[in-house]
């Protein structure tokens, strides 16, 4: 290891213990639900956005905003329906008949943080439009560009049982999250602390704000700096091949998989796997840390087979797989 990777570390640790701070504060008022938080914190150092799909009553609201106000960050959430519009999200030309003129009403994605909840009960247009802001980070109104703010991060919810009245996104527009998270029901431990802490007719918890913007802005760029050997990154590309490629490392699952992941899966996986060892206060990336963000990163990005959802198996058993065979240096 390098001088300049151990000084590195070092000012690491010293960023890692700001985003502790950062974890107390919104566990105040969240129970469990660690990995969520942490995913959370891995996209925001990588300016990017995740999909989250889980039950309701999960918290996964409430998450978002702790996280927003621990942050200091604007905060939206859009109530996604079948009739909302892409001017409702956007924003729209006014006119007025007085004067003449048209003046701009800005939509409410104009925040840091975007909260787009139940995202496929929106038509595609409106999809669309959200999809659009997330890659280009900026808005179009009339003849007007407008660049939506720093940091700026879409956190789009889906609800996996009521598919009645969704329109379900195509995997290129989902292909655009960096991470895919699937939230699950808390422990029986953490459901009784749930308990005392929100059945209560005392005032919760007030979370205090522990970093800015321009914070963030510091943490991506040290995010960015994070030291990547050549065989963590073969490993990375060797993953990724293997999802497409099974039979070259020896896997007879071909048959279970219609689409491998792309190069935009090797981009994040090694971005994300930077963000997971600034989060354990590390200026090199492990192994381990590839392994840790792999499932978020490749869930919605490997696309199985009629044939493996007739065997019961879904795109996390492939990764697992592929996990479990691509060898590790």
């Amino acid at each position: 290891m390098t001088l300049d990777v151990q000084q590195l570390t070092r000012e690491i640790e010293t960023e890692a213990l700001l985003l502790d701070r950062v974890r107390r504060e919104i566990g105040k008022l969240i129970v469990g639900q660690t990995r969520l938080v942490e995913r959370l914190l891995a996209a925001l150092l990588c300016n990017n956005h995740v999909l989250i799909e889980g039950v309701p009553g999960l918290a996964k609201t409430l998450t978002v905003t702790t996280l927003a106000q621990a942050i200091q960050a604007s905060f939206h959430r859009i109530q996604f329906t079948p009739d909302l519009l892409p001017g409702d999200l956007i924003g729209t030309l006014i006119y007025n008949p007085k004067t003449g003129d048209f003046t701009t009403r800005k939509g409410p994605i104009f925040a840091n943080i975007i909260l787009a909840d139940e995202i496929n009960r929106a038509p595609a247009k409106v999809q669309s439009a959200l999809l659009e802001a997330m890659q280009e980070r900026q808005i179009t109104i009339g003849d007007h560009t407008f660049a939506l703010d720093d940091p700026f991060m879409v956190l789009a919810t889906q609800n996996p049982i009521e598919q009645e009245g969704t329109y379900p996104l195509p995997e290129a527009q989902v292909d655009r999250f960096m991470l895919k998270l699937k939230v699950t029901y808390p422990s029986k431990v953490e459901e009784q602390q749930i308990l005392r802490l929100m059945a209560s007719a005392a005032e919760l918890p007030q979370v205090t704000p522990v970093i800015g913007p321009e914070d963030i802005r510091r943490l991506r760029r040290k995010t960015e700096q994070i030291y990547v050997d050549g065989r963590i990154e073969e490993y990375i590309v060797n993953l990724v091949d293997a999802s497409r490629h099974p039979e070259a490392y020896k896997m007879n699952i071909r048959h279970l998989i219609q689409y491998g992941a792309s190069p935009r899966a090797t981009i994040f996986l090694a971005r994300a796997a930077k963000a997971n060892a600034l989060l354990a206060g590390r200026g090199f990336v492990t192994p381990q840390d590839v392994k840790t963000i792999a499932m978020d990163v490749l869930r919605h990005r490997v696309i199985v087979t009629y044939e493996a959802e007739a065997e019961e198996k879904s795109s996390e058993d492939v990764i697992q797989l592929l996990l479990d065979t691509v060898e590790v240096p």
